[in-house]
């Protein structure tokens, strides 16, 4: 038959996508240009479809090519281009070899669950949020466990690789240093994780049909797709291979029907079929009478109860934040930041994080890691989004890398020059925290560093010197809040702006020469 070969396409082309995709989140020592992750990423549902509401223009238009992909073909997205479904096709596989049985049959739709996961999604957008649009987007969910998981055992076997190569005199695997692991941030993914590979090993693609909101919209038009897979009840012998290798769970062998809603384009009926009985052809779909699925009244109370352990822990995130600045340790005074700092790009806080699907790709590209998962920064709707954390590193004066590979248009691009004058955030100092004032000590670390001149030693007392702060010329790249060497509060921290705004350019003065006389011989 051959329309086999369709299997043996799509599994070779799902593979493709998956290893650039992959290799976008693991690449430590930048081989992957920048420029190249948009045309990697542009079929990706979500990140297009949040772009395009910025761009209008091809560039973003990835989604609408996935929908008429899937009017024409059905679920192609899904079974090929989705990472999270490929690595769960792979789970699955893993999972025939293993337990070596029939893993599959035909089950019934949960019809008021999928639209409950779609709807949930739906609501926080209307009041504002994104939280749970990308806690669900299948291409985040893979983005965080590659970034947060994946890359930093990557990081690890090569460190391990370098140093026994040291030991037999061979240097061509240098190291790479990781500078800090969230431990908190990676909690979240290591749990989707779990939970993905444990629905997959046992459930096929039951996600994607049950909880993914993508999955239900691309299920919903896929009822009126062109092209479908069709039982021809004349020559089917009713064996059920298809139905034991349908990942989906949508093949009715007893009725000789497909749910289409469900049917994500694997094409593993047709290969399995040996009888010619089921085939992928061009159709029309009559009217379907679908027998409806009455919600309980357990999922409301779920949903109420959800609601309600949401709306504590947004109080918890206030909490944790006003009480982590009462402590006083060394009798310094603790910082207070008003506001976190988003990335250079990102226009502020409310566009940030109203188009940022926490998928963590800006954070595996940054050379300085100062990009990191955030936990509670942003309070409990912006967990896992990235933010500027200074204490582990700063922002470089000339990267613009964040804004090349965000695939959302949370983080737009930036020449370099309109980076050096954007302003994420204003320097604040506070005397009494400077080892300076404190200890009679000489430091200057702050000013060292900053690229701007926003901060700048003055006299202080005897030989010593005192920063002085000027704000206006500050971008609040946090290189003198990364260098300041008081624990456990800074002296001196960058607190950042609701919007972004322009900063002055630094007035570098010049330094006076006196003229000398030419030597007389």
């Amino acid at each position: 038959m051959k329309q086999r070969v369709l299997k043996t396409f799509r599994v070779y082309l799902s593979l493709l996508f998956l290893i650039f995709i992959s290799l976008l989140f693991i690449d430590f020592r930048g081989f992957i240009p920048a420029n190249i992750s948009g045309a990697i990423l542009f079929l990706q549902f979500v990140p297009s479809l949040l772009k395009f509401m910025h761009i209008l223009g091809f560039a973003a238009a990835g989604f609408l090519i996935v929908i008429i992909i899937n009017l024409l073909f059905g679920r192609v997205y899904c079974s090929t281009i989705c990472p999270l479904g490929v690595m769960q096709d792979i789970i699955s596989f893993i999972a025939l070899k293993i337990r070596k049985k029939k893993m599959y049959k035909y089950s019934k739709p949960h019809t008021a669950l999928r639209y409950i996961f779609l709807a949930l999604p739906l609501i926080f957008v209307i009041f504002g949020g994104i939280f749970l649009v990308y806690i669900l987007d299948p291409y985040s969910i893979f983005g965080r466990i590659f970034s947060d998981l994946v890359r930093p055992l990557a990081i690890g076997i090569n460190n391990v690789i370098s140093l026994f190569l040291e030991e037999l005199n061979i240097y061509s695997v240098p190291p790479v240093a990781y500078k800090y692991f969230n431990i908190a941030a990676a909690i979240f993914p290591a749990a989707f994780l779990v939970f993905v590979a444990w629905i997959s090993y046992y459930h096929g693609r039951l996600y994607c049909n049950t909880v993914c909101p993508v999955g239900t919209i691309l299920g919903l038009i896929s009822r009126v797709s062109v092209f479908k897979i069709k039982i021809d009840s004349i020559a089917c012998t009713r064996c059920a291979k298809c139905a034991i290798v349908c990942k989906a769970s949508c093949i009715d062998i007893k009725n000789t029907t497909v749910d289409f809603s469900r049917c994500i384009a694997c094409y593993n009926c047709i290969k399995s079929c040996s009888d010619n009985g089921i085939h992928y052809s061009y159709s029309y779909r009559t009217k379907q009478v679908l027998k409806e699925v009455i919600p309980d009244k357990s999922k409301r109370e779920f949903f109420a109860k959800s609601f309600i352990y949401a709306t504590g822990l947004l109080g918890l995130s206030k909490l944790v934040s006003s009480q982590s600045v009462n402590t006083g340790i060394k009798k310094l005074i603790p910082v207070v930041r008003e506001n976190p700092v988003s990335p250079p790009g990102s226009g502020g806080l409310e566009h940030f994080k109203l188009n940022c699907t926490a998928c963590h790709l800006c954070v595996t590209a940054c050379p300085t890691s100062v990009l990191q998962p955030s936990f509670l920064e942003y309070g409990f709707t912006g967990m896992m989004q990235p933010h500027m954390d200074y204490k582990t590193n700063f922002c470089n004066y000339e990267c613009t890398l964040c804004g090349e590979v965000c695939p959302t248009g949370a983080i737009l691009p930036l020449s370099k020059e309109d980076k050096k004058q954007t302003q994420i955030g204003r320097v604040h100092f506070i005397m009494k925290n400077c080892v300076v004032y404190t200890d009679n000590t000489a430091c200057g670390s702050c000013s060292e560093h900053c690229p701007t001149q926003a901060v700048r030693m003055v006299p202080y007392k005897d030989y010593l010197t005192i920063p002085e702060i000027h704000p206006s010329t500050c971008i609040g790249c946090g290189a003198c809040e990364y260098a300041c060497p008081v624990k456990p509060y800074k002296a001196i921290y960058v607190n950042g702006n609701d919007f972004h705004r322009l900063a002055e350019k630094p007035h570098f003065e010049k330094l006076e020469t006196e003229q000398q006389e030419d030597f007389p011989f």
